[in-house]
């Protein structure tokens, strides 16, 4: 990877336009996902440029599985509305996410987090260290309804920051969520993670930026349906518990 800082908008820039080369298929995935290297000139002041290189995942639309219950072919979009979600929020929950052509047709690149393999939700949800961060993160699945919160999903970094992955799918408008954070049943959302609902859902009107954003990646209803999740929880003000007439965990759980 490259020495260069990257700021996000940097790497932003380099995941849409840089070159993609990729290094194969990665193992374990329901859908084909690939291991690429993308490297691109980096703009900086005085017309000077820096070579930068980054890892990123890339999922091909094509290499989309089918699912009866999503739109074909939208699950790489979902994946940039999650991210441009965590972004209106403030949370810092998903990794750099574009959607581009790549080698093997349109799809969503996402930057590579350098992460201890043994490290996940299960091996790290007890250390207090980490509560407020995964307190977000429930937050987040309950928001937009992910279907697939495994502990696997949950990524930490060499400095200490949880990062989520696998966003492919959620926002559908029956409910879907299953996740392994059940942890905080019961306990009251904090007013700073309130406040910051309130502000996502101030942005997502149909003539702000992200409302276009998201409404050109997901459909009408998803988005009202998103927004009606998002008035609840906050009505709510605290986690809610697992649905006891469905299936709340993914399977596997890890």
């Amino acid at each position: 990877m490259s020495e260069i800082a990257l700021t996000r908008e940097d790497t932003l820039e380099l995941l849409a336009t840089g070159e993609v080369e990729s290094l194969g298929l990665l193992p374990w995935s329901s859908n084909y996902t690939f291991l690429v290297k993308i490297m691109g000139e980096i703009p900086r002041p005085h017309g000077k440029t820096d070579i930068a290189e980054v890892m990123a995942v890339y999922k091909p639309r094509r290499g989309e599985a089918p699912l009866w219950d999503f739109p074909e072919g939208t699950l790489c979009q979902r994946e940039l509305a999650a991210y441009m979600v965590s972004v209106a929020l403030g949370w810092d929950l998903i990794p750099p996410t574009v959607l581009r052509d790549g080698p093997h047709g349109v799809g969503s690149v996402q930057l590579y987090i350098d992460n201890d393999a043994d490290q996940h939700f299960f091996t790290f949800r007890d250390d207090k260290a980490y509560c407020d961060q995964l307190k977000r993160l429930s937050a987040f699945d309950l928001i937009t309804n992910n279907a697939d919160r495994k502990s696997g999903h949950c990524l930490l970094d060499k400095c200490g920051h949880v990062w989520a992955i696998d966003h492919g799918i959620t926002f559908n408008t029956d409910y879907k969520l299953r996740t392994v954070i059940w942890d905080f049943a019961g306990q009251p959302i904090a007013p700073e993670m309130l406040a910051d609902m309130r502000r996502l859902l101030d942005s997502i009107g149909p003539k702000q930026p992200l409302g276009k954003a998201l409404r050109a990646l997901l459909e009408e209803d998803e988005v009202a349906t998103f927004k009606r999740r998002i008035h609840g929880l906050m009505d709510m003000g605290a986690f809610p518990g697992p649905n006891r007439t469905q299936r709340s965990i993914p399977w596997p759980p890890v």
